[in-house]
């Protein structure tokens, strides 16, 4: 198992930015959640941007509301929702300042705790333990109870340390999956990003 101290935790500074330029510098950073005092970490390898009330795709687009108030925290915080009546997913919430914008943990590259995992996900084949938002937060044992917390400090048992950022040559990009509704032109926004390790 690992140990649990945190390496290199991604400062405030990091996430007070626009949500796409975020976005792109979270791939190859190492998502680390404390758990039965262990490390159970992945390397995130796919986001979505989410920026502001004006992006029609953003749980912010019509303004504060109780499910979407973290969103108009500091940058640095979690955003957790619940979807579709049972599922989990995790934000990282951005700037610049209290604009509400966060980007959406797509996929991780499941690295330390694989026991830890392996439990959680049982019976489930390793290469689709953690590749959905939704399987992310199962794996990790992320739910309400982190909704809020801060990613910049271990002591809310969930952050994100400096990790190997990918070549930019690797990094593509595509529309954001599940806004069929969504207007143009936020529908078929290139904000999605992903790498191939």
């Amino acid at each position: 198992m690992s140990l649990i101290m945190p390496d290199k935790i991604l400062p405030p500074i990091f996430y007070d930015r626009p949500a796409l330029e975020a976005a792109r510098d979270l791939l190859g950073m190492r998502l680390v959640r404390l758990l039965e005092g262990c490390r159970v970490a992945g390397i995130i390898c796919e986001v979505e941007a989410y920026q502001g009330e004006e992006d029609l795709a953003c749980h912010a687009r019509a303004g504060k509301t109780a499910r979407n108030a973290v969103m108009y925290g500091r940058p640095g915080l979690a955003y957790v929702y619940f979807t579709y009546g049972m599922h989990w997913c995790l934000n990282a919430v951005t700037g610049p300042g209290t604009i509400p914008s966060a980007v959406l943990i797509r996929s991780i590259i499941p690295v330390e705790g694989l026991e830890i995992i392996a439990v959680r996900r049982s019976g489930k084949p390793p290469i689709h333990w953690t590749d959905g938002p939704a399987k992310i937060c199962a794996a990790l044992g992320i739910d309400r109870q982190q909704n809020g917390a801060d990613l910049c400090s271990p002591a809310d048992g969930l952050w994100i340390e400096q990790g190997d950022p990918p070549a930019a040559a690797s990094i593509k990009s595509g529309a954001r999956i599940g806004i069929a509704s969504v207007p143009e032109p936020w529908r078929s926004l290139p904000w999605r990003l992903w790498f191939t390790p």
